[in-house]
């Protein structure tokens, strides 16, 4: 199968082109990644790729409980046994660098950061927060230009970090909901200077980050995830021109020359569906313009990922959930074999309970 073939992506050489997605799991004390993470993700290195959870170039991004960041010294001394880790299993991996804006609460920030974001229009709903329990989101702070100058320097530092920890590169996560979703999206961004307004400012941050981070480490250890029609986090999904706007942001994407382009697809979960005809141009867009490999990602089986590699609808599938309760979940995908379940009341708690503790079958 195709599915179990080698790729290379960029500068990095996989020996699949399964990727395992990136997933939030709040393990990472006092926001620094440790030995238990090093366990997690080393369980999992049976991937071609493995796209880190969210971390953050920023203490301004730590809107969740005890999500890792990528900013300071003992961040990076952290990465570096998860990079590691995964190399010995045979993988490449990639950090997702999240500044999740105004998807936070300031209980979960530490001393001297605050939430900001392209417009100070705070969430509806309630955030968990280990001092008070459920807690309503913050407030954002709308961002000053030379907030937004800062943020982008923050995610080239991330970036610069990410390497010398030895990760084989960064993805800059531009969807579900978080600070590059939230300028793209016009609901939450209601700036009217260069970085609000029509589609084509309101893609410029992401492009200006993608860029630094581009100049920083260069564009074969660069992808960028995007989630068209995504409504997490209070998005707006389908609005008007939406669909031009994301081919043009993947055009602009691929002429930046970046390894991939990572695509979600949330309809498993309950979100809408994707337009297939947009998810197709924006594809096309990306590669016609010179960018890399594309990653789709949402709901996949073995035998849809592999009709999907086949169709050259994409060049590497990406797994979530799967592989919270099957760390050996190549294994069980080439083998035919059933897949656990995960237990969904340990996804963000603390500890390895529902984190490290799931069996690999044995063969």
């Amino acid at each position: 199968m195709k599915l179990f073939s080698n790729y290379t992506v960029g500068a990095t050489k996989l020996q699949n082109r399964v990727v395992m997605a990136p997933m939030t799991r709040s393990r990472a004390t006092y926001n620094i990644p440790n030995t238990l993470l090093a366990d997690y993700y080393g369980q999992r290195s049976g991937a071609g790729l493995i796209i880190t959870e969210g971390t953050s170039p920023s203490p301004n991004g730590l809107g969740y409980a005890r999500i890792p960041g990528a900013f300071s010294v003992e961040q990076t001394a952290g990465w570096q046994q998860i990079a590691d880790a995964v190399h010995r299993g045979g993988a490449g991996i990639f950090m997702q660098l999240m500044h999740c804006g105004r998807v936070g609460s300031r209980l979960n920030l530490p001393a001297g950061a605050e939430l900001v974001a392209p417009s100070a229009v705070a969430l509806g709903g309630k955030i968990w927060t280990d001092s008070q329990g459920e807690q309503p989101y913050g407030q954002p702070r709308e961002m000053t230009p030379k907030d937004i100058e800062q943020a982008i320097a923050e995610y080239a530092l991330a970036a610069k970090n990410a390497l010398a920890a030895g990760l084989d590169g960064v993805e800059v996560h531009g969807a579900n909901g978080y600070l590059i979703n939230q300028f793209l999206d016009p609901g939450a961004n209601q700036r009217s200077d260069a970085y609000g307004g029509d589609a084509a400012r309101r893609n410029r941050f992401a492009l200006d980050v993608a860029a630094a981070v581009i100049a920083e480490i260069g564009a074969d250890r660069v992808g960028i995830r995007l989630s068209p029609y995504g409504v997490f986090n209070e998005m707006s999904g389908d609005y008007d021109g939406i669909a031009e706007q994301y081919v043009a942001l993947a055009a602009a994407a691929g002429g930046l020359g970046l390894a991939y382009l990572h695509l979600v697809d949330h309809s498993a979960m309950g979100a809408p569906k994707p337009e297939p005809a947009t998810v197709q141009a924006i594809c096309q867009a990306f590669r016609a313009a010179g960018g890399g490999a594309v990653i789709l990602s949402g709901g996949y089986d073995a035998a849809r990922a592999e009709a999907d590699l086949q169709s050259g609808a994409a060049d590497l599938i990406a797994f979530g959930r799967p592989f919270i309760a099957n760390p050996d979940l190549v294994a069980r995908l080439q083998n035919g074999n059933e897949l656990a379940v995960p237990d969904q009341t340990t996804f963000y708690s603390p500890g390895a309970a529902g984190y490290t503790d799931y069996p690999v079958r044995p063969l």
